[in-house]
């Protein structure tokens, strides 16, 4: 009996049943399957006894770190890139970890913003950043705020600076002088100094002095070139020299440009292209400081983004001996008397543009009552117009702010103190308070973003803007009763410049108000200050205006002389207002007012606070004696004779006077 038949009959046995899964082809199934099996398990144990035997390793029990989180959002900026590489000529050395002083461990300095009052005292010492790499071309932001009484004070502190850039390698210095004529007297001390600056720098040498050390006895360690610019610009010493005798000619000999127009920016660029091979082919290398002398700020100053680039790619620091920016003005007026005395010898003051010190305006403009409008205008900034301070600023230079009446203390010089060529500002600042107060240096598309980031700061532009463009009339104070129905005339008249002034002060405030919420989330004292100033200021004249047309309507309705003789009516600034809502608002704009005051010591924003503190806040009516009426009645007689004096004055013949540009 073969196997599938015993299998058929055990089946069968088993189960009862006649049919078994051993019948028809079931056999030769359980066959090719065994087969199969068999196959698989040789080619298994083939595969395996080829491979690598590895050793059992058992590691120690130690703590498992926990996985390191991963960012949950990258952020990229959708701007592109105007230019492909690094913006510098050092190439890839701008991808290392660079610093002026060497170390291996980096270390950032952290800036320390001081508060207003601080509780604890800072060391006045300056921290460098160090790095592993040392870097002598790396650009250390510059100075703004450095005032001066004179050119003479600036040309000595860039000798120092001159001596230092030597003490690295040899220097290239190229001298940019506006051509127009209120710099000859600037001109002249400059020129004057040339010879002193080389000399000095030649005893150092002599001297031993390590910036020299270094340079063989064949070596020009320092050469020079001149620029002049105006409405064009040219060279007077192209090929740079050491020759002090043709640098001082050539200071001196520079022509006038009687265009009005300083294209400094212009010139810069064309500077930096002419010179940029001692920076980067010429043996030796050499550093560039541009030295600029100007008195404005540039007719084409929308090219600082570009001039900055330029400089920065090559390394070029930039120096400007230049007038100090009016506190939030474009316009300063310069104290002119003709030179040539065939003409008119008086005093002219022509405006000229120097300022503002900011990009954008930061400061509103509204007149106060009483107060000389030229006074509030006439306030130094403590640092020089926007465009050549930022260019000074990213370049590691300086911007030398000169006026000859500047002290160290806030004082008022009179209009007869200002020397002649110089810009009408009684009031300065000292520079070592201002620091603090920096404006930000930046591009338009960054400054933008900084107003987008906090309402008060927008609020603050936007007001100042506002103000700029709508000027504020001043209003009628004094209303001389000849007749009943010409005292209405003149409070009609009145009221009406009061409804055209009260909708612009309405809209500043509104402007301000968006960004109250947001002015205890500034942090830097210069915003503080301008905010604060802004409302404190516009809360005034909002409660001054409204005051003052209830003060007209309340006349309107009759009102009687106290004094017999009196015949003129007189609105008098007093701390007096109608209603407990003018009242309100008076009270919140002294405190506004007076946070400036106590925060913001020795700055032009605490002596425009103090101005509008000292201003009562808000109208009373008094009366006077001016003798309308007697006036009235000599017209009625037509006694019109001329005083002599007077008739006299005409028939004198006065000296022409000359239209001047500068």
């Amino acid at each position: 009996m073969n196997p599938w038949q015993w299998l058929r009959r055990w089946w069968q046995e088993r189960t009862g049943e006649e049919d078994t899964p051993f019948d028809g082809d079931a056999p030769a199934w359980f066959i090719s399957m065994a087969v199969h099996l068999v196959l698989f398990i040789l080619l298994a144990l083939f595969w395996t006894s080829g491979q690598r035997k590895y050793d059992l390793v058992v590691l120690p029990d130690t703590e498992i770190p926990e996985p390191e989180r991963l960012v949950d959002d990258v952020y990229f900026s959708k701007d592109p890139m105007e230019e492909i590489g690094a913006n510098s000529i050092s190439g890839t050395e701008s991808a290392l970890a660079l610093a002026p002083t060497l170390s291996e461990v980096s270390d950032v300095p952290q800036e320390v913003v001081e508060q207003p009052n601080p509780t604890v005292s800072l060391s006045p010492n300056v921290d460098l950043a160090t790095a592993p790499n040392v870097d002598e071309n790396l650009v250390v932001k510059g100075a703004t705020g450095e005032g001066v009484t004179g050119a003479e004070g600036a040309v000595d502190r860039l000798t120092s600076e001159i001596l230092q850039s030597l003490e690295q390698r040899p220097t290239l210095v190229v001298w940019l002088f506006d051509q127009t004529g209120s710099l000859d007297r600037t001109r002249k001390y400059i020129a004057d100094r040339f010879e002193r600056i080389y000399r000095e720098l030649g005893v150092v040498e002599e001297s031993g002095h390590s910036a020299f050390a270094k340079y063989r006895p064949d070596q020009r360690p320092l050469l020079s070139a001149i620029m002049a610019f105006g409405r064009t610009h040219h060279f007077l010493v192209e090929e740079p020299t050491d020759d002090v005798e043709k640098l001082r000619q050539a200071a001196h000999n520079v022509p006038h440009d009687d265009s009005g127009d300083e294209y400094v920016f212009t010139a810069i660029l064309a500077a930096a292209s002419k010179y940029k091979a001692y920076r980067t082919r010429k043996s030796p290398r050499r550093n560039i400081l541009f030295v600029v002398i100007t008195d404005e700020r540039g007719t084409d100053f929308q090219l600082v983004d570009k001039a900055v680039a330029q400089c920065l790619r090559y390394q070029i620091r930039v120096y400007v001996i230049g007038a100090p920016a009016p506190f939030g003005r474009e316009q300063a007026y310069l104290k002119w008397v003709d030179p040539d005395p065939n003409f008119d010898q008086s005093v002219q003051w022509i405006p000229v543009d120097q300022g503002p010190e900011t990009l954008f305006p930061e400061r509103i403009k509204l007149g106060l009552p009483g107060v000389d409008r030229n006074l509030l205008d006439e306030l130094d900034s403590g640092f020089g117009p926007f465009a050549l301070s930022r260019l000074c600023y990213e370049t590691g230079g300086i911007y030398f702010s000169v006026h000859p009446n500047r002290t160290a203390r806030v004082r008022a010089v009179g209009a007869r103190e200002i020397q002649v060529m110089s810009s009408r500002l009684r009031f300065f600042f000292d520079p070592a308070v201002m620091r603090n107060y920096a404006p930000d240096y930046v591009t338009v598309k960054e400054y933008q973003r900084l107003l987008a980031t906090n309402k008060a700061r927008a609020a603050l532009v936007a007001a100042a803007r506002e103000s700029w463009i709508a000027p504020m009339e001043e209003p009628r104070l004094r209303f001389p009763v000849e007749s009943e129905p010409e005292l209405k005339r003149q409070l009609d008249e009145a009221q009406k410049v009061a409804a055209r002034l009260e909708p612009k002060i309405n809209r500043l405030y509104q402007i301000l108000l968006t960004g109250e919420a947001d002015r205890d989330k500034l942090t830097r004292p210069r915003w503080q200050a301008g905010y604060d100033l802004a409302m404190g200021r516009v809360l005034a004249a909002k409660v001054r205006v409204e005051t003052y047309n209830q003060m007209l309507a309340l006349l309107k309705q009759g009102k009687k002389f106290k004094n017999p003789n009196s015949d003129t009516w007189v609105l008098r600034p007093a701390d007096a207002t109608v209603g407990s809502q003018l009242e309100r608002l008076r009270k919140k704009a002294k405190m506004y007012l007076q946070r400036v005051v106590d925060e913001h010591p020795g700055t032009p924003w605490a002596v425009l606070a103090r101005m509008e503190l000292d201003t009562p806040i808000g109208w009373e009516w008094t009366e006077t004696h001016t003798g309308v009426r007697e006036r009235r009645q000599r017209a009625g007689n037509n006694n019109n004779n001329a005083n002599p004096r007077d008739r006299l004055r005409r028939l004198q013949r006065r000296k022409p006077r000359r239209k001047i540009k500068l």
